[in-house]
């Protein structure tokens, strides 16, 4: 006879008693423990910056990139997200994803997606998943404000 498996217990309980919502090791390590936050914004007034918000859930997210021009590829992703901690988890992670290994260039960058940022993270709540947008969103545009400069 085999056993049920185990489920996890709810990290967040939603007002719907049928849902519950479970964050990943990965996201809760991301909100917890940040990489990359920007405190100190001085620091990056010559990076590009991008800045995306969502009205709908009241996150907003700020990125600021720095490019090496030789290579075009991103050397620092600094940002601050005023959000839940998904939308933090999301940011911080992205801010790995794009500086580990060297850095990936502007067009490996551009081409991350959504999805990539919920894989990274191990998952995220169905309701969260738009948190992820907002990173992807915030890259995008600092790319285009470093490719605008750079011209």
């Amino acid at each position: 006879m085999s056993e049920t498996p185990k489920q996890p217990e709810r990290d967040v309980i939603s007002r719907e008693e049928d849902e519950a919502w479970f964050y990943s090791d990965i996201v809760k390590d991301h909100f917890f423990n940040p990489r990359n936050f920007l405190a100190d914004e001085s620091a990056y007034q010559d990076a590009a910056q991008g800045i995306v918000g969502s009205p709908a859930c009241g996150d907003v997210m700020k990125v600021w990139i720095k490019v090496d021009p030789t290579t075009r590829r991103i050397t620092e992703m600094k940002w601050k997200t005023f959000g839940c901690a998904s939308a933090l988890a999301s940011t911080s992670i992205l801010s790995v994803m794009v500086t580990e290994n060297g850095g990936l260039t502007l067009d490996e960058a551009n081409k991350i997606t959504p999805r990539d940022i919920v894989e990274r993270l191990g998952g995220l709540p169905t309701r969260k998943i738009h948190c992820s947008v907002l990173g992807d969103q915030a890259l995008r545009a600092a790319i285009e404000a470093w490719n605008k400069k750079a011209l």
